[in-house]
Order: C-alpha cells, then sequence, then structure tokens
C-alpha cells in the first residue's frame, strides 16, 4: 500500500488543501503534515484494515473513497469516507478497535499518522485541537443519527411484521368465505332448477319454510352445546338420511348439527314431502347455511381488519394535530393490538382506574413510549424457562391511575429481574442488554427522552421476580410545556 515512488511534498500540500477539516491551513502546518505522515495508496477492493482491529491511526483521505461494513453485528451497514474528510482514530478520541472492515470502493490516495506521531502533530499544528474536537463532534451526531434511524427503521420493521401476521389472517379467512359463497352461489343457481322441478304446491312450500323457521328458532337453544354434542348430532343425521335412502349425507349433515338441528327435527318433512324433494330441500337448505356461514365470517374478517386499521389510526393519531386531548388507557389498548401476534403466551391484565382525565401530549410520540415499555416486557417474558409447565403463560399487567397531579402508567411483567446495579444504566444511550444485533440500546433512552419532553418521569423497580417501569405525566397542560 506504500508506494513505491512516493509523491512530491508539493503535491501532497497541494492536496491537502481540500481536507475539509483543515480548511485555512497555514501551507507550513500543510507541509509538516505532509512530511510527517505516511503516504498511502490503496487498490479498488483492498483491504485496509479488520473489524475490531487496533485502531491507532489518523487518515487523511485525498482522493477516493474508503467504505467501511459492519460484518458481526451493529445496525450500520455501511459508513463511506470520501476524498476530504479525515478519518480513523482521532486525537482525543476514545476509540479503542475499528467498527467494522474498511476497504477501498476505488483507487485511494491518503496519508496515515500512527498515534504516536499525535503529541508532536498538536504541538505544530496548534489548530488542529480545535479541528479534531469538531471533528469528532460531527462524527458523534452522525453515528448517533444512523443509530437512531436505525433503531426506528427496527421498530417500524417489527410493528409492520405484527400487522402483517395480524392482517394475514382474517385477509385469509375472507378469502376463503368469498371462495365459499362463489361456490354456494353455484349450487344454488343448480339446485333451483330442481327446486322448480318438484313443483310444490303452495302448502307443500308454506310447510318447508315453517319448517324451516321452527328448525332455526329450536337450533339457538342447542348451538351452544359442547362440541362433542355436534359430533354426535351429525352422526345421528348422517343416519337419518341414510336410512332415508339419500345420497351425499356429507354435504347436509355437517351444516344441519353446527345448527343445532337434531334428527327427529326431520321427521316432520315426511308427513308433506316424498323422499327425492326431501333430498333437495335438505341440500338447499345446508347450501344456504353454508353462505349464511360463509358470510358471517367475511363479515367478522373484515371487521377484524376495520379494528386494525382503527388502532393503527389511533396509535399513530393519523391526520391529527401534534398535540392532543389523550386517552392514556386508549393508547395502551392501541399498543397492545399492534403487538397482537406476541401475546400468544401473554395473559395481559388492564387495570385502568374509571374516568381518568385526557391530558395533553403528543399521542404518536406517547404511544412510542408504550410500544418500547411493553416490548421489553415481552422480551423478558420470553426470557422466561417454562420448560418445567409449558401451559403456563407470563403476565403483562398494565395500570393507568390518578396520582396527585399526575397520570401513573405502570408496566408489570413477571420476568426476570434486572439486576441492581444495571437498572441505573438501562436508561444510558447504546447500553443494552440484548444479545448484539438484537437491540441498540436507544428505545428506552429514546423513551426517557419522550418523557421529560413531557416534563414526566420514568423510572424502573424489578425485584422478587416483578419488573415495573412507571411513567408519570402531569395533568396541568401548563406544567407539561
Amino acid at each position: 500500500m506504500i508506494p513505491e515512488t512516493p509523491s512530491p511534498i508539493p503535491v501532497i500540500v497541494k492536496a491537502l488543501e481540500k481536507i475539509t477539516p483543515l480548511a485555512g491551513l497555514p501551507a507550513s502546518e500543510r507541509e509538516w503534515l505532509a512530511r510527517n505522515g505516511q503516504e498511502i495508496r490503496i487498490q479498488a477492493g483492498e483491504v485496509l484494515f479488520e473489524e475490531g482491529a487496533p485502531a491507532e491511526e489518523l487518515m487523511l483521505i485525498l482522493k477516493g473513497e474508503l467504505h467501511v461494513r459492519r460484518i458481526r453485528s451493529g445496525p450500520m451497514a455501511l459508513f463511506i469516507g470520501r476524498s476530504g474528510q479525515m478519518t480513523g482514530l482521532l486525537p482525543f478520541s476514545r476509540m479503542t478497535s475499528y467498527g467494522g472492515q474498511g476497504f477501498a470502493a476505488q483507487e485511494c490516495w491518503g496519508l496515515v499518522f500512527h498515534k504516536d506521531r499525535f503529541p508532536a502533530m498538536l504541538e505544530a499544528i496548534p489548530s488542529l485541537g480545535q479541528r479534531v474536537v469538531s471533528t469528532l463532534l460531527d462524527r458523534v451526531r452522525e453515528v448517533t443519527r444512523i443509530e437512531q434511524q436505525s433503531e426506528k427503521l427496527t421498530a417500524l420493521g417489527k410493528l409492520a411484521g405484527n400487522l402483517a401476521h395480524e392482517l394475514n389472517n382474517p385477509s385469509s379467512a375472507a378469502q376463503r368465505a368469498a371462495s365459499g359463497i362463489q361456490t354456494e352461489l353455484s349450487a344454488v343457481s343448480d339446485g333451483r332448477y330442481r327446486l322448480v322441478a318438484l313443483c310444490l304446491t303452495k302448502e307443500q312450500v308454506a310447510a318447508i319454510q315453517k319448517w324451516e323457521q321452527h328448525v332455526r328458532a329450536r337450533s339457538l337453544e342447542n348451538i351452544h352445546r359442547a362440541q362433542i354434542d355436534v359430533a354426535t348430532r351429525e352422526d345421528n343425521i348422517t343416519r337419518w338420511i341414510q336410512r332415508h335412502g339419500f345420497k351425499e349425507a356429507w354435504q347436509i349433515a355437517p351444516e344441519l348439527a353446527e345448527l343445532g338441528v337434531e334428527a327427529y327435527d326431520l321427521d316432520p318433512l315426511v308427513d308433506f314431502l316424498d323422499e327425492s324433494a326431501i333430498q333437495v330441500v335438505l341440500e338447499q337448505f345446508a347450501s344456504a347455511l353454508r353462505a349464511e356461514h360463509y358470510a358471517q365470517a367475511m363479515l367478522d374478517s373484515t371487521g377484524r381488519i376495520f379494528d386494525l386499521i382503527s388502532a393503527i389510526k389511533t396509535y399513530s393519531y393519523m391526520d391529527r394535530a401534534p398535540i392532543l386531548e389523550i386517552d392514556v388507557p386508549a393508547g395502551l389498548d392501541a399498543t397492545i393490538q399492534m403487538l397482537q401476534s406476541r401475546m400468544a403466551n401473554v395473559n395481559v391484565i388492564r387495570e385502568y382506574e374509571p374516568d381518568l382525565p385526557t391530558i395533553s401530549a403528543y399521542g404518536s410520540e406517547l404511544n412510542q413510549v408504550w410500544t418500547v415499555l411493553i416490548e421489553n416486557a415481552l422480551d423478558a417474558l420470553a426470557r422466561v424457562d417454562r420448560s418445567d409447565n409449558p401451559t403456563q403463560k407470563g403476565c403483562l399487567r398494565l395500570v393507568a391511575s390518578v396520582e396527585a397531579d399526575m397520570i401513573l402508567v405502570e408496566i408489570w411483567n413477571d420476568g426476570p429481574d434486572i439486576p441492581k446495579d444495571l437498572q441505573d444504566r438501562i436508561f444510558e444511550p447504546f447500553f443494552t442488554t440484548k444479545a448484539p444485533g438484537q437491540g441498540l440500546g436507544l428505545g428506552l433512552d429514546n423513551a426517557m427522552r419522550i418523557v421529560r419532553k413531557h416534563r414526566g418521569h420514568l423510572g424502573v423497580k424489578s425485584e422478587d421476580g416483578a419488573t415495573c417501569f412507571r411513567v408519570r405525566l402531569p395533568l396541568n397542560q401548563l406544567q407539561a410545556y
């Protein structure tokens, strides 16, 4: 990487003019850098350093582009260093190792300084200290912005995954119901000609209508019986149909049994219809019941989709002003609905004080707080070993009440305790107890900033197998803003 023929000093001095943090540096000081730095040239694709390797050098990129990619962990997949930038280990930086693998995206020309040269460099160039500090601040702001953006994208990805899971079931059910209705419409189209061919009298038509009304009325008494009763009724109806020489019992018996029809309810049909007519009437009746069942399934499914969309609008406060009168329990419930796909093994207990007053707040931001705290609780519950009792569910308890002039929200879980020596650190930016790649340590920091923005307080208590996050928010609007 060290060129066989070093570039002339004046050429390097001229190139240093384009280094943004060194703008305005006198020629004599740029010459000092040119003479004391090590010139390097890296071909496209060559690796300059590996992730985790000790960071010992500052680099001034005179030409080209250097990319840094994280391989093992972390959200920032790619960092780009371009011509005119100062990168690598900077004086006053606490950086100890490289956060990713650095490679040249194109032919790269640079000047590097080992950290042993930093004292002499700062002495020779007095203004360099201020320039380095400014660069460090820019770097911190950029990395923080990227990490926060990654945290938001991660949260958005989780939310999108939960919504996709929740919407998949009702939309699939609605699709199946629509397909079933289409099938039954085809069957009705064929069956109506068979009904017409029976040439039933007005008395027979009236008797059939009266029988159907009677059966539907009686079925309301039986429809809520145990599932085993449904199976018994289906067997009895099947035997009744077979005993009378009918075909396709499997198309008739299930729907009648589900409705609560007993085998003896079919006996009156024999009094005013012949056997061929009875089969057609029962087939049409069963087809109508199936169509009603499909229609009800479609109503339930689309109703569920509508509820989810309403929850999304409530959660995000779509098309609403930023500051609103917020119903805190409604926000908690909307958040729970967004995370419903993770609640399969969780008992959710709600303890909301009646007639809680609303508060003036940024609704969508408060819902971010509830999301972070509830997701942390669910993560804790997921770590509990329930192999001894697989049917046992974790407990998530949501409490909302008035405490003096504040609204108090408590989010409890019975997962593992947070160690006492970590309870004061969990709100620090980038601090996380999760495995690498599973958390950035910004969720609770973001929640704390939102709560403080509302002039509230966020704290945690964890002991004896119970962890509780407490959020206190002022009721008085003047106290909040």
